[in-house]
């Protein structure tokens, strides 16, 4: 049996992995705000490095995997979005990396969204701040968005950098040289409290509803991580730097000739 950090463990999909990953057998450190093995805040660099020497000491150094489940959306304020989802999970990654070679074949994976390819118009200069760690700027950059649309460049601009740094470090010799499957999921609406929250506003609601699903049934949060539970497995070991829409068919409908394209 092994050991996997999981960040957002209190809640939603990452609690449901959790749950799933314990009763396998395997032992979980949680990391949230609170009702957490390490309650610590990933929207400051200074909870990003308490959150990180936590895990690794609990850990004994040696992690055999590890799910970035933490994030915010909308209506949470576009800054708490754009520090906890870009550099809060990076942060992390990174910090924990070290641990997970160490066990020789430690498998990952990190939460992204189908936001990242179906939310028009994100700004250039948001991605690249965040791709850029230049965490001052991202947030400058988001806060002189329209306050109606600050949340979603957020949240969608912070899942796109995340996907393609994961994709960048997936194939690098210190993750997949060192023995580490890290891939990306992309889920589109998962019944969970924080999606409830979304269909409550009155501004984000709407446009949550307007979003076309090909397959009229939005999962819950235990299907989703039996996805994680699977890309955690011994049979996922050769996905690397993956990205796995799950997602009802919304990307699909929307850019169907966008991808794949020829290099």
């Amino acid at each position: 049996m092994g050991t996997y950090a999981i960040s957002g463990s209190a809640s939603g999909m990452g609690a449901a992995t959790r749950s799933r990953l314990e009763a396998a057998g395997h032992r979980v450190i949680g990391i949230d705000l609170r009702d957490a093995e390490v309650r610590a805040d990933l929207a400051t660099a200074e909870g990003r490095a308490e959150a990180v020497d936590a895990v690794v000491g609990a850990a004994g150094g040696v992690l055999d995997g590890a799910v970035s489940a933490a994030g915010l959306a909308p209506p949470a304020a576009a800054e708490h979005i754009a520090r906890v989802n870009y550099f809060g999970s990076v942060a992390l990654l990174e910090g924990l990396r070290p641990a997970l070679a160490a066990s020789g074949s430690a498998q990952v994976v990190q939460f992204g969204s189908n936001s990242s390819t179906i939310t028009p118009n994100l700004p250039d200069e948001l991605v690249a701040a965040y791709l850029d760690s230049r965490e001052d700027d991202a947030v400058a950059i988001v806060s002189e968005v329209d306050v109606m649309f600050a949340q979603i460049v957020a949240y969608a601009g912070a899942k796109l950098a995340v996907t393609r740094w994961c994709r960048r470090a997936a194939a690098s010799q210190p993750w997949a040289g060192s023995g580490i499957r890290l891939n990306v999921i992309a889920p589109g609406p998962v019944d969970t409290p924080l999606l409830r929250r979304v269909l409550a506003d009155k501004v984000y609601g709407p446009v949550m509803e307007a979003v076309p699903m090909p397959v009229a049934e939005t999962p819950d949060a235990d299907t989703l991580a039996q996805w994680v539970e699977f890309l955690l497995s011994p049979a996922a070991r050769f996905a690397c730097g993956s990205v796995f829409f799950v997602d009802c068919g919304i990307d699909a409908r929307l850019r169907a000739d966008d991808w794949p394209n020829p290099f």
